[in-house]
């Protein structure tokens, strides 16, 4: 009986709430000799999504001037030349569809297609989530590459340093759901 009225619930409208605290967003960008690990912050993320219809909205913000690989220079490197992140303080993704199979209890995977916005251009994207939800809560994780060179962000190369022209980004999420039918 629970398990149906879990599948009931999840046949509505769904709200996820993201915990920037509990959120991490982690990059990786193969260089020459070594690989380049960082992270940024989460700002905010408010996701509503029907998987009943597929239907998805709302958006997640990264904090783009969070950005940090550990080596000061690298990163101011990456805030001015390649992010451009004072002038494009947020990097933000916002869901339009959801595909897959998602229960109110226990594991499941989506996929969630959605628009990335990144440096003032939107990017068609679909990001292949893993999901954990016990209690109205969710832990969701997901890996994707972004070919930023390819999407017109400036490679920091130099003649002695190479670096690849696509970074994979790994997204460990955590947040707080409710259906349409328990906010009324």
């Amino acid at each position: 009986m629970v398990f149906a009225l879990g599948r009931l619930a999840l046949a509505q409208e769904t709200t996820l709430v993201l915990d920037p605290e509990k959120t991490t967003v982690s990059f990786s960008l193969e260089a020459t000799l070594h690989t380049v690990h960082g992270r940024f912050r989460l700002k905010s993320g408010v996701i509503q999504f029907n998987p009943a219809i597929g239907a998805a909205s709302g958006s997640a913000v990264v904090d783009a001037t969070s950005g940090e690989t550990g080596n000061s220079r690298r990163d101011r490197n990456m805030h001015k030349d390649v992010l451009q992140s004072e002038r494009y303080p947020e990097i933000t993704f916002t869901p339009t569809r959801v595909t897959g199979s998602f229960v109110a209890q226990g594991e499941s995977s989506v996929t969630v297609d959605g628009v990335l916005r990144l440096r003032g251009v939107e990017h068609a994207i679909a990001l292949p989530f893993k999901n954990q939800t016990s209690d109205g809560a969710l832990q969701a994780t997901t890996q994707f590459t972004i070919p930023y060179v390819a999407w017109g962000l400036r490679n920091p190369s130099s003649f002695l340093r190479h670096v690849a022209e696509k970074v994979e980004v790994s997204i460990a999420a955590e947040g707080k759901l409710t259906s349409a039918a328990a906010q009324r």
